[in-house]
């Protein structure tokens, strides 16, 4: 995987998302908690898709879109919590939730992809 990599640059995108997020959470909504979390994990799957690029072996590299994929999925937790609790709109809520579940998807196919024995 390069630099290059859709999911590389899907990734870095939404980690800039919820940081605005963050922000916005932070500055009008004085919310200090849940905002901390979600900075924490959003930024946080990114960072672990970097790091996959120069993954020591193929374990490695699993192990690290796994954590991405985990990280994903708390996300996602806390962007459910920020909306049953009004801290978001709908309209927000939808558009940063669903691109955080396609980022799932996304990293859901990679994980299992690359535990597949090779076929040669």
């Amino acid at each position: 995987m390069d630099k290059d990599n859709q999911i590389v640059t899907k990734t870095k995108a939404f980690a800039s998302r919820i940081i605005k997020l963050y922000k916005f959470l932070n500055n009008e909504k004085r919310e200090f908690i849940i905002c901390k979390q979600i900075l924490r994990s959003g930024t946080s799957i990114g960072a672990n898709v970097r790091e996959s690029i120069y993954a020591q072996s193929k374990a490695d590299f699993i192990n690290k879109m796994s954590i991405a994929l985990k990280e994903s999925s708390e996300t996602e937790y806390w962007l459910e919590l920020l909306f049953e609790n009004e801290y978001l709109d709908e309209k927000a809520f939808k558009s940063i939730y669903d691109e955080n579940c396609q980022l799932t998807a996304m990293l859901a196919s990679i994980v299992k992809s690359s535990k597949a024995p090779k076929i040669i």
